[in-house]
């Protein structure tokens, strides 16, 4: 597979594009960090999705550096923890400074701060936007009441909500809701929230010659939403690329669908 294979599909996302496949960097030390990164760069990703909790923002950054690669090819998305409200600049200079860029391409609010929806934090992500250090931000595991309350508090409806998300746990509800409020809907965690051995993703992966991790990213992409699967294989993270070029029919996708029913 080539590298514009995975550069692409992508999403409208403000003045830029969001690729629909993304690498997921959770639960990977910053030891490991440039590694794993470099082979999903050498591989074709060009969206990295990390956070300062994950506290591998510096080897990430170290993967960065060593690719070569333009800045400008490369979508990079970094998180702010829950519990740094009150010092959201700050947060947001050390995670470029470990990254070794001058903004992230998405800054997101990692939680939800004590479960709220806390506009007066949001309101310093859109200043740190404004100031040309996330190109795009938006919130992870936010409800739609939540985004409501932080577009009536500052008139910044958040870009993308980062959500728990796969065939098991769809919600047609939660989708929709997303769209209406032109929010880009991000998945993460796909495989570990899915049935892998579920007859119908058994089923449509033999028709596809695939396997059904594969299965389960493309169907994140026939949905538009995108997806971050994470791995340190090489061959793991080579195969669930792969997932995004796999066409599935209307009727495959709507199977899918129906194991969140």
């Amino acid at each position: 597979m080539t590298t514009a294979d995975h550069a692409e599909p992508a999403v409208p996302l403000g003045r830029h594009r969001m690729p629909l496949l993304g690498f997921g960097t959770w639960q990977i030390d910053d030891a490991d960090a440039p590694e794993a990164t470099t082979t999903a760069l050498e591989l074709g990703y060009r969206h990295i999705d990390t956070a300062t909790g994950y506290r591998n923002e510096a080897g990430i950054g170290k993967a960065l550096a060593a690719s070569g690669l333009d800045r400008d090819s490369i979508f990079i998305t970094t998180k702010l923890p829950p519990d740094h409200g009150g010092r959201e600049r700050q947060t947001i200079e050390e995670s470029l400074t470990k990254l070794g860029t001058d903004h992230v391409d998405l800054w997101l609010v990692h939680w939800p701060p004590d479960g709220q929806a806390s506009p007066e934090v949001w309101a310093e992500v859109v200043r740190a936007q404004q100031d040309g250090l996330a190109t795009s931000i938006g919130v992870s595991n936010y409800s739609l009441e939540q985004i409501d309350e932080l577009t009536a508090a500052t008139g910044v409806t958040p870009a993308v909500n980062q959500i728990r998300w796969s065939p098991g746990i769809y919600d047609a509800a939660v989708a929709s809701g997303l769209a209406e409020r032109g929010v880009v809907l991000e998945g993460y965690s796909p495989f570990k929230a899915s049935n892998l051995d579920d007859p119908t993703l058994v089923r449509i992966a033999e028709a596809h010659d695939a396997t059904t991790a594969q299965v389960i990213v493309a169907w994140h992409v026939a949905h538009q939403f995108v997806v971050i699967p994470k791995s340190v294989r090489r061959e793991r993270i080579e195969a669930n690329a792969a997932g995004a070029d796999i066409a599935l029919s209307s009727d495959e996708v709507a199977a899918i669908d129906a194991l969140g029913a």
